[in-house]
């Protein structure tokens, strides 16, 4: 093999295998993938230990592409009910899942979820060095790190979030700043501690070399998270978060560099009238590559509803240049999410990610919203719930309410409109 990555395959014209399965299933020429993969505006997470894997796309004119989170934690450590959501998560059409697990027998659960996941796995290793180890955070040795994330690329982890945009200066910026909610995020903030206690720069930014030559060595997508990501409207697009984002361009370069493909993530909580600019932003500093946001959540105010607070600022985000979402459910800020809470999540996530394909003009996108317009106009019910979003849910409502006529539904009975309309306008 003369290549070890796909952007390196690109760059020498080789069209591989996984870059086969992303243009069976979308609308792009060999001709644009190869160039949009080749200077990183397209990533394939595609790890070769992943054998199970039917590779997908993330990245320009592409379709907006969907992630659950899921794992298991001290407090609920129930591992087949966590694969029992993977199982789940991949008939609800997820793109991509990712592997947050905080305690226990970490790698064998990892195993388990890569061996019947025909999607991409993201970790964050991060999190699995606490579990693995079982150290407190300022004890966790450099080598531990590192050592963790080659686990995790052995294990066939086809993408990892790694901090390492938060440097010293970022936490400098950090200290400035008149947060609200200071780092919401997980890794963000167990890396901060370990920076602090050790009074040392962040781990994954100083040996970053180090990082790159795991991910080539596997052909891992490097996330490059955002831990100072904004947890609060008020702290949306603050210097900390741009400070951070800077750098994270700074690095991509290097990691393209390197042949290593690369995600950009983003905010988190962002009021809507500053989700384009967030776009704009990423692209521009960020030279295009791909980018990976959470939600992002367009008001505070909505626990229990933060799946449709999220899905809002998804849409938005999707239509601006977002290429991946990564899904909320109802219970975000307020507990694990159950499989309930996960299948809203992921529907939200999905009609979010719809949404903007339509928006930003992707080829067929709209296709599958005519197909539905259609068969409304043809009162064809059968049809209406196959193409339904969440045809399950579909079917459950019109079973739970008959009409007398069986053409028509409850809402309107003998008033319906498409009815009427059609018989005046097509004699029918």
């Amino acid at each position: 093999m003369s290549f070890k990555t796909q952007i390196a395959a690109a760059r020498q014209g080789i069209v591989t295998h996984q870059m086969e399965q992303v243009l069976d299933g979308e609308k792009i020429s060999r001709t644009d993938l190869l160039e949009r993969l080749a200077v990183g505006r397209i990533a394939i997470p595609a790890n070769r230990n992943h054998a199970s894997l039917k590779a997908l796309g993330i990245g320009q004119g592409l379709r907006t592409k969907i992630n659950v989170n899921l794992g298991v934690s001290e407090d609920c450590c129930k591992v087949d009910l966590e694969l029992d959501k993977v199982r789940r998560a991949i008939a609800l059409k997820a793109d991509a899942i990712m592997d947050l697990s905080t305690f226990g027998d970490t790698q064998a659960f990892r195993r388990r979820t890569i061996d019947i996941s025909p999607v991409m796995i993201g970790t964050v290793p991060v999190y699995d060095a606490v579990a693995r180890y079982g150290k407190v955070v300022p004890d966790i040795s450099v080598d531990d790190f590192f050592d963790t994330v080659r686990v995790h690329a052995e294990d066939g982890v086809d993408f990892i979030t790694v901090h390492a945009g938060l440097n010293r200066a970022a936490v400098a910026r950090l200290r400035q700043s008149p947060r609200l909610t200071h780092v919401v995020s997980r890794g963000g903030s167990l890396l901060l501690h370990w920076m602090t206690a050790n009074e040392q720069e962040n781990p994954f930014y100083e040996h970053f070399d180090r990082l790159l030559e795991i991910c080539r060595e596997y052909d891992v997508t490097i996330s490059l998270g955002d831990g100072l990501r904004p947890g609060s409207l008020h702290d949306a697009t603050d210097a900390a978060q741009i400070q951070e984002l800077i750098v994270l361009g700074e690095l991509t370069l290097r990691a393209w560099k390197a042949d290593v493909q690369v995600m950009i993530e983003g905010p988190g909580h962002v009021p809507l009238n500053e989700v384009a600019a967030n776009m704009l932003l990423e692209k521009k500093l960020c030279h295009g590559a791909p980018f990976y946001v959470l939600g992002p959540i367009v008001t505070d105010v909505a626990p229990g509803y933060d799946h449709i607070t999220s899905a809002i600022g998804g849409a938005l985000a999707g239509a601006h240049g977002a290429d991946f979402l990564c899904y909320v459910t109802p219970a975000e800020h307020l507990r694990l999410p159950d499989a309930d809470d996960m299948k809203e999540g992921i529907i939200a996530a999905r009609i979010a990610a719809h949404a903007a394909d339509i928006a930003k003009g992707i080829p067929g996108a709209i296709e599958w919203d005519n197909a539905m317009s259609h068969a409304r106009k043809e009162l064809d019910w059968a049809r209406m719930i196959d193409l339904s979003m969440d045809p399950e849910k579909a079917r459950a409502y019109r079973a739970s309410s008959q009409p007398i006529d069986s053409e028509v539904c409850t809402m309107c009975g003998d008033l319906c409109a498409v009815k009427r309309s059609r018989q005046l306008l097509e004699g029918r």
